[in-house]
């Protein structure tokens, strides 16, 4: 990695985890005394065993991805160790704590170390992969508005457009305001007007590519040999997502009534949470929890006390079986190498 890079992802990482700890900040400032021990009893009596269940799948999730990836890889020539494949992904998952995408970089530098999987070729793959999960996530975006419709737009009416409509009705009763509003919005027309051309082609740009990236990513399934397999296997990975989300809401009574219509929400806008701040620090449960109270109305304990739960038992999955797989990873290998030595002798 050059330096210039090493040193912008050094900024985002600083920029993110600045984010994340910001949420954490708002969120604990906003809690009373009162709020912070009725908090702890919370947890305390929270049915821990769909914590554990959640994390099964969760694990279930990884797994599928660690076997899914070999179908990309196929079509190249190339194979990757199902035990290896595995430390990859959970390696890769405890980079993503650090440095955002990061998770991607050291999967795929690993592949050529241990199973001589050409870096450009493995990193091909997980593009491909990323691209997959970018088009189901637009899916669960579309039924999430389907299915949520009236909900979501309760939220974007009561924190969007009823706010705006106050600040236009104040503003047209201060004429100094109203001139310096509309000194400020003519100004903003004339420099989309002088920089038309060249939002219009970087608009196209960045369009293009992802509609590109979008058919590249389509069109590596139906080289694979198993195309519906592999469909099957992603459909699941996310519906793995989906359950170790929904599984949570029985640990706690405040919850325990919200259905599959809401958590599909949660996922969506959970999924924005994680790209905030490094896995979703801070981020994550602090909009799960508006989230919560503000449009299902579930009490500020429960509201407060699910989304860490969750958040907090997904990343100590994540840093114990990514520390186990850093440990296991050149120990397999190494008896493999062995063991392989052994048979050829």
């Amino acid at each position: 990695m050059s330096k210039v890079k090493k040193t912008k992802s050094i900024i985002q990482f600083i920029v993110l985890l600045s984010i994340g700890v910001l949420f954490i900040w708002l969120s604990v400032r906003a809690i009373t005394d009162d709020q912070k021990e009725k908090i702890i009893d919370a947890f305390k009596q929270a049915d821990y065993f769909w914590i554990v269940v959640s994390l099964l799948i969760s694990w279930f999730s990884h797994f599928l991805r660690a076997y899914r990836w070999n179908y990309l890889l196929k079509p190249t020539g190339h194979k990757i160790n199902l035990v290896n494949a595995n430390c990859y992904v959970m390696i890769g998952y405890l980079a993503n704590y650090g440095i955002p995408r990061m998770g991607e970089v050291s999967r795929c530098t690993l592949a050529p170390k241990y199973d001589n999987t050409p870096f450009e070729v493995a990193f091909g793959t997980v593009i491909t992969e990323r691209i997959i999960d970018f088009i189901l996530f637009l899916v669960i975006f579309a039924l999430t508005l389907l299915i949520q419709f009236n909900e979501l737009s309760f939220l974007v009416n009561k924190y969007i457009f009823d706010p705006l409509m106050n600040w236009l009705s104040r503003l047209t009763e201060s004429p100094t305001q109203l001139i310096i509003f509309g000194v400020v919005l003519i100004g903003a027309f004339v420099a989309f007007f002088l920089l038309r051309k060249k939002f219009s082609s970087l608009l196209k740009g960045k369009l293009g590519t992802i509609i590109k990236g979008m058919g590249q990513g389509l069109s590596s399934i139906a080289k694979t040999d198993k195309p519906f397999q592999f469909i099957f296997l992603s459909l699941s990975i996310w519906a793995c997502y989906f359950y170790s989300l929904y599984v949570c809401f029985f640990a706690l009574e405040g919850t325990s009534r919200l259905g599959q219509s809401e958590c599909l929400t949660l996922l969506l806008f959970g999924t924005f949470g994680v790209i905030f701040a490094p896995g979703g620090l801070g981020a994550y449960p602090a909009i799960i929890s508006w989230i919560l109270f503000n449009t299902y109305g579930v009490d500020e304990i429960s509201s407060f006390a699910l989304p860490w739960l969750a958040w907090t038992s997904q990343f100590a999955l994540i840093l114990v079986l990514g520390l186990i797989s850093l440990v296991i990873l050149p120990l397999y290998n190494r008896n493999k190498n062995v063991v392989s030595s052994t048979i050829k002798k």
